[in-house]
């Protein structure tokens, strides 16, 4: 595709034309394609024959943990504080955190992904534990709940949108709403304040963080079997701004838009960050890196155990145990570790390549998880763009773009001048998620880094002028996609169940893809082994 075919296929042909309008110098700002996880992972698209290899490449484990992301990382802290000491990581790149990675530059670090949490409510004692060792949660208030360090609040202004030439404050566009939009967006408000109070029998929150503690009474799990889009039709939300902003949150939090997105994970994004009915949103947690600063303290656990650059490629049940074939980018780095215990903390659909008897009869489970494709580029600028309306802040909205805006990670400094690096999301959001992976592993870092500059450049008309480097990621599952019908699926539930030695723990089987869930999963997995080895600690959950 030429540069305006590019900028139609992927921003829509007003965004190309304007684009195309403006005078662009020629070339680029350099940058790299910075990971590529799928060049090694696909690997585990071919069945695997366990070799015979000498004993210098041979091993056993107590506990062996598949994946170091949040969720692996996570089980590795919790058997770290159980006094296990005889576990090992794999992680197939280079580096831990899956999507929850940062980087540098000699401006900032950034995310490359994951970036921020919102503060915890007082039942999520696990992650409390983990933020108070962090120095975040620094006590408790007269009513229990944590209280969080100043300086690891996002700090204001802390989002703003932008809509016909214009930045305005917050993301529920005021400027210009009717009468009717305002009414609709007061019954629509209404409507989550009523989910917020709602407690079950057992005094359970319809919505909460983590999923494992609200509620599946029938009348929660219900709004499961309709689409967000479906939901609101029937309530007559007809508000174009009202769609507009339930739909930027379904396409920032799943990577899907209304008419794709389960009714009950369309509601969640709302109400399970309140506290009460009538009351504001949890704050937001928030560091230059993201959620990579999470990462670097739970890798502190598993400090000498972790191997980078290895797949694991093949998983075989052999007694009580599990036979482990830990490939690497060349045959001599192949190793096969003999576990007593596994925790798989990939996604799903991994494991499903990567166990043995799964791949010779896949479970009834592996079609229902899907997952949705992103691409984020991080703008490295020596200067901040000119523009109009309301000041440059942490989140920062397009009205009228399929991405999701961009992130300040300098916005905690509290300098609003000079260098800083501006993170760009963009989810595909097509119904066919194969499609729209395919699509976004076909454009190369070039392609994305123009469109990056095209979108951005109809808020920042000087941006490209500005920009001393793009570097792009392109996560082909980025996020596990909550259709309907998933949450209240006996798959998901299934999918959790241990197979023999094997436990699972990954933010997919929420269905909702939070740093606060692939936690939650960990722990729990951890845990499982824990009891399965005779430890007789008390639950951290």
């Amino acid at each position: 595709m030429n540069r305006r075919e590019l900028l139609t296929a992927f921003l829509g042909a007003p965004a190309a034309i304007a684009a195309c309008s403006r005078r662009v110098e020629p070339g680029l700002p350099p940058g790299t394609l910075a990971f590529q996880p799928e060049t090694l992972g696909h690997r585990l698209r071919s069945a695997f024959a366990m070799p015979v290899l000498p004993e210098a490449r041979r091993e056993r484990v107590r506990v062996l943990v598949v994946g170091a992301g949040a969720a692996g990382l996570s089980a590795a802290w919790r058997l770290a504080r159980a006094g296990v000491e005889d576990f090992v990581v794999l992680e197939l790149d280079d580096a831990p955190g899956g999507t929850a990675r940062g980087g540098n530059s000699a401006v900032s670090a950034f995310p490359w992904g994951a970036h921020y949490l919102t503060v915890p409510m007082r039942e999520h004692r696990a992650l409390i534990g983990l933020l108070s060792e962090m120095g975040v949660v620094q006590g408790t208030d007269a009513a229990g709940d944590p209280v969080v360090g100043e300086e690891f609040l996002c700090r204001e202004p802390e989002e703003r949108l932008f809509y016909k030439g214009r930045w305005y404050e917050g993301l529920w566009l005021r400027a210009g709403a009717t009468p009717e939009d305002t009414r609709q967006k007061n019954v629509f408000d209404a409507e989550i304040a009523r989910w917020a109070a709602w407690r079950d029998g057992r005094g359970r929150r319809a919505f909460a963080i983590p999923t494992a503690t609200a509620s599946n009474d029938a009348e929660v799990m219900a709004l499961d079997r309709s689409s967000m889009a479906a939901w609101m039709d029937e309530r007559g939300f007809t508000s174009s701004r009202l769609r507009w902003l339930v739909d930027y949150a379904c396409r920032d939090d799943y990577g899907s838009r209304l008419e794709d997105t389960s009714a009950w994970a369309g509601i969640f994004y709302f109400a399970s960050r309140l506290r009460a009915a009538n009351t504001l949103a949890q704050a937001v947690i928030t560091w230059p890196e993201g959620n990579a600063r999470l990462i670097a303290h739970l890798a502190k656990s598993a400090r000498g155990k972790l191997r980078t650059g290895l797949v694991a490629a093949d998983l075989a049940r052999n007694g009580n145990a599990v036979d482990v074939l830990a490939m690497g980018a060349t045959p001599e780095e192949t190793r096969l570790l003999t576990a007593e215990r596994v925790i798989f903390a990939g996604p799903r659909f991994s494991a499903v390549h990567a166990i043995r008897e799964w791949r010779a009869a896949p479970p009834r489970f592996a079609a229902e998880f899907q997952y949705a494709p992103w691409v984020v580029a991080n703008l490295t600028v020596r200067e901040r763009p000119r523009e109009g309306g309301y000041p440059l802040a942490w989140d920062n909205v397009l009205y009228d773009s399929p991405a999701l805006g961009y992130v300040v990670a300098t916005h905690q400094r509290g300098v609003d001048h000079g260098a800083a690096v501006f993170t760009w999301y963009y989810p595909l959001c097509g119904p066919d998620r194969i499609a729209e992976r395919k699509r976004a592993l076909a454009v190369d870092r070039d392609g994305w880094a123009e469109i990056a500059l095209a979108d951005l450049g109809r808020a920042h008309p000087d941006l490209r002028g500005l920009v001393d480097r793009i570097d792009v990621a392109r996560w082909g599952h980025a996020m596990i996609a909550p259709r309907p019908g998933f949450i209240a699926s006996a798959a998901r539930r299934e999918a959790r169940e241990p197979l023999g030695s094997i436990h699972f723990a990954h933010t997919d089987l929420s269905g909702v893809a939070l740093f606060e869930e692939a936690f939650d999963h960990g722990v729990r997995a951890a845990e499982e082994v824990l009891s399965a080895l005779g430890h007789g600690e008390a639950s951290l959950r």
